[in-house]
């Protein structure tokens, strides 16, 4: 069951953080508006290592029916599993975009264009071919494929401390993906001490022209990561236990 849960989240993680890049370049309003595709595609990337890093060891971090049923075409998978990886991942990714369509509640509103609201939640083509669209998807899965099946090494963190290997690495890359995939609406404290104290500082210090600091919000930024931080904790507990 917990190979089924982590497909869930995986791909929930994949969506949250890549519609969530892509809303913050394009809804109004955004702190990333308007900050292009390089933007949406480093969200995107980081998007699918980090999902992968989170429930790989549990599930294979699938997280794409493409990925599973090429698996299981070549024998690296039981096709008894695919409905339930496949269901679990659509699950996933219906919930991903419920959380980013949370997360940027108030853009929505903000943003007129239609085409822009679409691209949050899914693709389009610049160009509409039938055939020149379909044989880009095919050559796009074909490298994806290819590239799961054989860049696999196993001296990946292999260190016996975590700190003085890629563990701070990808929790770096983690909080890049967060502000880029999340960072619109709020700016992304995501650390209660990270806003609260900066903001003392604000209040206490001679700024020249600082206007006030904003204590009537500044809650938000200490309650909001606390509940988060519980949740993702017992998610984790429920994920490896």
């Amino acid at each position: 069951m917990n190979h089924y849960l982590a497909e869930f989240v995986g791909t929930a993680l994949l969506i949250l953080f890549g519609d969530g890049v892509v809303a913050n370049v394009v809804l109004n309003k955004s702190k990333g508006q308007n900050s292009g595709w390089i933007v949406i595609a480093t969200g995107w990337g980081l998007a699918v290592m980090l999902a992968v890093y989170a429930v790989g060891t549990i599930s294979g971090a699938h997280l794409n029916p493409a990925v599973t049923i090429g698996l299981a075409v070549i024998g690296k998978f039981a096709w008894a599993k695919v409905p339930g990886y496949i269901l679990a991942q659509v699950a996933g990714g219906m919930f991903g975009a419920l959380l980013v369509w949370l997360a940027y509640l108030p853009h929505w509103k903000e943003t007129p264009d239609t085409n822009s609201k679409l691209a949050v939640f899914c693709t389009a083509p610049a160009i509409r071919s039938t055939f020149s669209n379909l044989l880009c998807e095919i050559i796009g899965a074909a490298a994806l494929l290819f590239g799961v099946l054989s860049i696999p090494s196993t001296s990946n963190l292999t260190g016996p401390d975590w700190a003085t290997g890629f563990g701070p690495m990808l929790v770096g890359l983690l909080v890049f993906a967060i502000g880029l995939s999340l960072g619109g609406p709020t700016g992304y404290a995501i650390n209660p001490a990270r806003d609260f104290g900066p903001r003392l500082a604000h209040a206490i210090l001679p700024v020249a022209g600082k206007g006030h600091s904003d204590w009537g919000y500044a809650w938000i930024p200490i309650v909001g990561p606390l509940i988060g931080g519980v949740l993702g904790s017992l998610l984790y507990q429920v994920l490896y236990s």
